[in-house]
């Protein structure tokens, strides 16, 4: 082999790895996190064809097209969609009561029934889309002061700096 020839192949492996590693290093862009209110999530309450279906589980809102069959129009939690269904999640609810993001009056192991379903299911099943304005704006729409971003599901520092 030439040394032209291995001068040129080795230019082209340094390469190659040279791009893997910029790969490696820059992530591309994500969506940006949207804030929802009670109004706007009502809109993805599966009843509009290829819409998509969204429902709040402690103000994380979750895409849960996927799991069309449970969530979609007519299936059987259907009523979950569309709101932030946190207090119905926790008490494995579907009275209409129970469609809230209240959690007052919970017993613990409603709590940790609550935790284990977010963790166990909606996080590692349904991407996170937004999440409730009210889990990060009062009612009169100051901060919410005990909002933590870095307490949030799926935040990292590197991926938001």
């Amino acid at each position: 082999m030439s040394s032209t020839a291995t001068a040129c192949m080795l230019l082209c492996i340094i390469s190659a790895a040279f791009a893997e590693d910029v790969k490696l290093r820059y992530k591309p862009a994500t969506k940006p996190v949207r804030l929802f209110t009670e109004e706007e999530l009502t809109r993805y309450d599966g009843t509009e064809e290829g819409q998509p279906i969204y429902m709040a589980v402690k103000g994380a809102v979750f895409d849960v097209t996927k799991g069309k069959e449970f969530y979609g129009k007519n299936a059987p939690y259907n009523a979950l969609v569309g709101k932030d269904s946190t207090r119905a999640v926790a008490k494995m609810s579907l009275d209409p009561e129970d469609l809230t993001s209240d959690t007052t009056g919970l017993t613990e192991e409603q709590l940790k029934s609550l935790d284990s379903i977010f963790e166990g299911t909606y996080k590692t099943k349904y991407p996170i889309v937004g999440y409730m304005a009210s889990r990060i704006l009062n009612e009169d729409g100051s901060s919410n002061e005990d909002f933590k971003a870095e307490d949030q599901p799926h935040f990292h520092v590197t991926d938001e700096f």
